[in-house]
């Protein structure tokens, strides 16, 4: 069981995600899009705080600074997430936030002129034909809050490259902390500024923000963090990719969604094109290997 102990925890942090696209669509209906957000990320960063109590001394400025970046990033990413879902599914988002691990070597190009490789190239041309099988429409459109998901992994695919930057000199769980924190403090300021402070709470409603700082935030941050010490990156990388599956067979499940044949080959594009960009290194040793 210990062999395959961070396989699990991954697996769970994919499960936990993908059940976060159903829990931010039912709670569109109790919450406005930032009272979701600033609720979801108060109680976590409470939770962290509690549980992680002895990493808060290792928060210094640097860890200040570099925390409240990826709150920033990652508190605009969910609030554009959560937007989309509210004009498009929770299937198409969640394969179309997906895509962020594409996104991320074009960041590492522009900022680094890191080069593409040839396995990047293709997943990406593959994403694009998945992206059009899975959201054009007829008249061959796209409708708003499929470019809000898009949009979102774009968002995702930074607070993705900033935090394997920024981890390499400061503790993960002092960052996620401070993250947290930032992410918390940008919704209840929004929630105040545009006047959505509550003033009648639904028991269901609590009970969605409960689950999603919980299980969604919480439970699937700390599986993700405990299990990458024991799993091998790219079977991490390939397992938590499978995010955006988890995501459509609970649509299917519990919202009752109907995919056409269409849309369900758009997925499976998706999901190939993610697996070839987290797979190449392995791809690239066993080509190696195999010439000498």
């Amino acid at each position: 069981m210990g062999k395959y102990k961070g396989e699990l925890l991954m697996t769970i942090t994919a499960l936990m995600w993908g059940s976060g696209f159903i829990g931010m669509a039912v709670g569109l209906e109790y919450w406005t899009v930032f009272q979701l957000m600033a609720f979801r990320f108060t109680l976590a960063t409470v939770l962290l705080c509690l549980i992680f109590h002895q990493k808060l001394k290792l928060i210094n400025r640097k860890v200040l600074w570099k925390g409240a970046i990826l709150g920033t990033i990652l508190f605009t990413a969910f609030a554009v997430q959560t937007y989309g879902l509210a004009y498009t599914t929770v299937s198409k988002n969640a394969f179309l936030t997906a895509i962020n691990v594409l996104i991320v070597p074009v960041i590492a190009f522009v900022i680094y002129k890191r080069k593409f490789d040839r396995y990047e190239v293709t997943a990406a041309l593959m994403a694009v034909v998945g992206i059009g099988f899975l959201s054009l429409t007829n008249d061959f459109t796209i409708n708003i809050g499929d470019w809000l998901s898009i949009l979102c992994a774009v968002l995702f695919a930074f607070d993705i490259f900033y935090t394997n930057v920024f981890v390499k000199d400061e503790d993960p769980l002092a960052i996620t902390i401070v993250q947290f924190m930032t992410a918390s403090v940008l919704g209840l300021v929004a929630v105040i500024v545009l006047g959505e402070v509550p003033t009648h709470i639904e028991a269901q409603g609590v009970y969605i923000i409960i689950y999603l700082a919980v299980f969604c935030t919480c439970v699937a941050y700390v599986c993700q963090n405990v299990g990458m010490q024991y799993a091998n990156p790219t079977k991490s990388a390939i397992i938590l990719s499978m995010e955006s599956l988890f995501g459509t067979l609970f649509s299917v499940w519990i919202l009752h969604e109907f995919l056409t044949g269409r849309m369900i080959f758009g997925c499976l594009l998706i999901l190939v094109a993610v697996i070839i960009a987290e797979i190449k290194p392995n791809l690239k040793f066993v080509m190696t290997k195999q010439k000498v």
